[in-house]
């Protein structure tokens, strides 16, 4: 058990794409289990299903369900599962970590509700709703670049206080918040790539990573060294991803990181409307790109 809250709350965690069959839109169900098996063998220590790299706004709740059982079936003796169940509504959000939980995912990450920004006393009190049913652990996921509210420092240490919140995942690239949540006992894992490093220099634990979707030995590696305090070796490795991170954020996530992975056979292109594929005139860099990320 303590094996498995580890891997929830620490190391590299792949925010994975979800595949769909080129032209007809279905998931493709086939590549989805490649994936798996890929970061299961590539030492990924979580999955996280159906979040925002994994276009969770256009998923139906059937295809959810089945990528996240097929995840607990195929790889749940070797990664941790996480169900990404954050929703604009606290009932939704409720309902969607009840189901998570009733299909043995090993905890929920929930993501600020978003669009509808509340004032951060809104904020804890949706958390608390989910967190008070929800029976497995719950991550925070502050994103206010997707979401357009923040959750403040002093908003995530009183939920901290609740028994079912286990840890945050910080998108903003604030060092202060990372050194204050980590002295207070509360495992931050980094959500954005090009300072998970840095973060983890200043105690976060590990990071939920889009990177991690295209070199996950490579982020798994570095997120053990990190861990182990060889900070120059994790930063050797860091240097060589950092032409990944930029390619990344070339269009909105994950465009970039689902041409990569097509351009290198691992799933197809297609993304669902309102996401469109790569713009061409980056494709000879992505190509460029994954030959020297190949020569590692």
């Amino acid at each position: 058990m303590q094996e498995m809250n580890d891997k929830i709350t620490s190391g590299s965690i792949v925010a994975l794409v979800t595949p769909f069959e080129a032209g007809a839109g279905r998931v493709d169900r086939a590549a989805w289990l490649r994936l798996l098996e890929w970061h299961a063998e590539a030492g990924t220590g979580a999955v996280v299903v159906a979040g925002t790299t994994g276009e969770s706004a256009t998923l139906a709740p059937d295809e959810r369900d089945w990528l996240l059982q097929s995840a607990v079936e195929s790889v749940s003796d070797r990664c941790a599962v996480i169900a990404g169940t954050g929703s604009a509504s606290t009932a939704t959000a409720v309902a969607s970590s009840r189901r998570a939980a009733q299909l043995d995912a090993d905890a929920v990450l929930v993501a600020a509700p978003y669009y509808n920004r509340p004032p951060q006393r809104g904020l804890v009190a949706h958390y608390r709703a989910i967190a008070d049913d929800c029976e497995v652990p719950l991550i925070l996921y502050n994103v206010p670049s997707r979401t357009a509210v923040d959750i403040e420092p002093e908003t995530a240490m009183a939920l901290a206080d609740h028994p079912n919140v286990v840890a945050i995942k910080e998108a903003v690239a604030d060092m202060s918040r990372v050194r204050r949540y980590s002295e207070a006992g509360l495992a931050v894992l980094s959500g954005d790539d090009p300072s998970a490093l840095e973060a983890m220099r200043h105690g976060a634990a590990g990071v939920i990573s889009v990177a991690s979707n295209v070199a996950p030995v490579m982020m798994a590696r570095m997120c053990r060294l990190a861990a182990e305090k060889d900070f120059a070796a994790a930063g050797a490795i860091n240097a060589r991803l950092e032409p990944l991170y930029r390619f990344l954020a070339l269009e909105s996530n994950p465009i970039p990181a689902k041409w990569l992975l097509s351009a290198a056979g691992h799933i197809g292109p297609d993304l669902r409307l309102p996401l469109v594929g790569l713009d061409e005139t980056h494709h000879a860099g992505g190509r460029r790109l994954l030959a020297s990320l190949a020569a590692e």
